[in-house]
């Protein structure tokens, strides 16, 4: 019966659908294994095929997923998980504790290209206690371990002795999740099918299209025209472009769980010295510029967590004082001494280059404004934009004087990849190095009371923006875009897609395509 089941489901055919939703998407992804899935794109789509074993509510608690309940003892030292029973994976195989075991295996293995191994690498012992039940013993207290384990869970019966790195699994997953692959077509759209099979009950949309469209002023025309059902809105498209079309659209805003900033490569004699970067934070007016790329649906704070974070904090220490930057900067032994407009110092004008990647217009015109605001105050900036690749590499050999980029960041607000010492080969890339900031680094992941936790990471932001290795400029909001045919749509803590499979189309408005 189940393989019959199975059968039916692989070779319906397409005029079958009765509901689809069509979603705009500006990149492509390129690997859908969930540890490898760095990128948005990939992480959209391998987060409907994949299921972790738990998961974030509505309200941003952490619950079970695939794990029905777990257990935290020893001080936090070792975490039992209990796994659902009868949860299939979308071949009809059944999910089980070898499938946890071996994705933890391939998390720490150092051939897999995947960043997200740290969290993993300080599990001490991982026990299959029974089919359904696996332990994890780590080597001290780790407070982010939780939410480590929201990472997607991987097919022993499929994946075991391959390259994960190059298996064709990448672009031909099969998960427990609500939706299974059906088509991709490169470059163009991916075509994601309901899960029969899924365990809270198969979704109520059929059919789930990515639509490859890299340039957003075309994929909103493609929206007007009636050719995508969703997508995000920059501020200037919602509030010049999206008038006419708005009564057939629902609209929901809220902040991204990130921000916006100039790094300093701190291994550049100029950024050596922490009056400098004070003298480029108040010379740079970062409400003009948040006011002007994101036209109100944004906010400026001196604060590196995620607003969704309950160690986000509306604290604003650097207001937009160009005569305090001169005076610094005077501090700082910089004059115009050959009165040619630039400040110099030792006979070297103060002159250096905002590196930012191309297809992001916001970090174009914010380097643009940052530019003219130093400018103002006797400092050269030049701008160079770069294809995303060739920044990339740039910014891991550390050839750069400083950046203009953003940081997607989590709930959990553990950053040991930005801001420790041991990661400036990595994320932290700027190279910041701290000695306080490390042990409260290490601290917070070793303390489970919030309230201790909470008053741990106010103390780093404090030391993080009094040594100033980041200009937040701003936290954008998220716009998205969904047409009103779609129901069920509940804006929570979380956002809208926390309850994706229960949306749905009245039958009398379901579109065939």
């Amino acid at each position: 019966m189940r393989v019959a089941l199975i059968l039916l489901f692989l070779f319906l055919p397409l005029t079958s659908f009765s509901s689809t939703i069509v979603i705009g998407s500006i990149g492509e992804p390129k690997r859908l294994i969930p540890m490898l899935s760095t990128d948005s794109a990939s992480s959209d789509v391998s987060s409907l095929i994949f299921n972790g074993l738990l998961k974030y509510d509505k309200d941003l608690n952490i619950v079970g997923d695939l794990a029905e309940s777990f257990k935290i003892e020893d001080g936090g030292k070792r975490i039992t998980f209990y796994l659902r029973k009868n949860v299939l994976w979308q071949d009809g195989v059944e999910f089980t504790a070898r499938d946890v075991y071996f994705t933890y295996r391939k998390l720490i293995d150092g051939t897999v290209a995947t960043p997200y191994s740290g969290d993993f690498l300080l599990i001490k012992n991982a026990r299959i206690i029974d089919r359904y039940t696996i332990c994890f013993e780590y080597r001290k207290p780790f407070a982010p371990a939780l939410s480590s384990w929201t990472m997607g869970i991987i097919p022993e019966h499929i994946l075991k002795g391959k390259d994960l790195n190059t298996d064709i699994f990448n672009r031909h997953p099969i998960g427990t999740g609500p939706y299974k692959l059906l088509k991709w077509k490169a470059g163009q759209e991916i075509i994601l099918v309901a899960n029969p099979l899924y365990f809270r009950g198969r979704p109520k949309i059929d059919r789930v299209i990515y639509r490859i469209i890299p340039d957003a002023s075309t994929m909103l025309l493609e929206l007007f025209a009636g050719h995508i059902d969703m997508m995000s809105l920059n501020p200037m498209q919602y509030v010049y472009e999206f008038k006419e079309e708005r009564e057939k659209f629902q609209v929901f805003t809220m902040p991204s769980p990130g921000f916006t900033y100039v790094g300093f490569n701190l291994r550049v004699k100029l950024f050596s010295d922490e009056r400098v970067r004070k003298a480029i934070c108040y010379a740079i007016d970062r409400e003009k510029i948040a006011n002007t790329i994101l036209l109100g649906y944004g906010s400026v704070y001196d604060c590196i967590y995620s607003p969704l974070s309950f160690a986000f904090q509306k604290k604003k220490i650097y207001d937009y004082d160009p005569e305090k930057a001169k005076k610094l900067l005077k501090e700082a032994g910089f004059s115009d001494s050959n009165k040619d407009g630039y400040l110099d110092r030792d006979g070297k004008r103060f002159e250096f280059t905002i590196l930012t990647n191309q297809g992001n217009m916001n970090r174009k015109y914010a380097a643009i404004m940052i530019q003219q605001f130093l400018r103002d105050v006797g400092i050269k900036v030049n701008i160079r934009i770069l294809e995303w690749q060739a920044f990339l590499r740039l910014l891991e050999s550390g050839s750069f004087d400083a950046v203009l980029l953003g940081w997607q960041l989590g709930i959990d607000p553990d950053e040991y990849a930005l801001w420790h010492s041991s990661q400036v080969n990595g994320f932290n890339f700027v190279y910041f190095k701290d000695k306080e900031v490390d042990e409260l680094l290490e601290e917070g992941r070793e303390t489970f009371n919030k309230i201790r936790r909470k008053e741990i990471y106010k103390k780093i932001n404090e030391i993080i923006m009094d040594k100033v290795p980041y200009i937040v400029l701003y936290f954008p909001y998220a716009i998205s875009i969904v047409h009103k045919r779609f129901k069920g749509i509940k804006q929570e803590k979380a956002g809208i897609m926390y309850n994706f499979i229960e949306w749905w189309v009245p039958e009398r408005e379901q579109v065939y395509r």
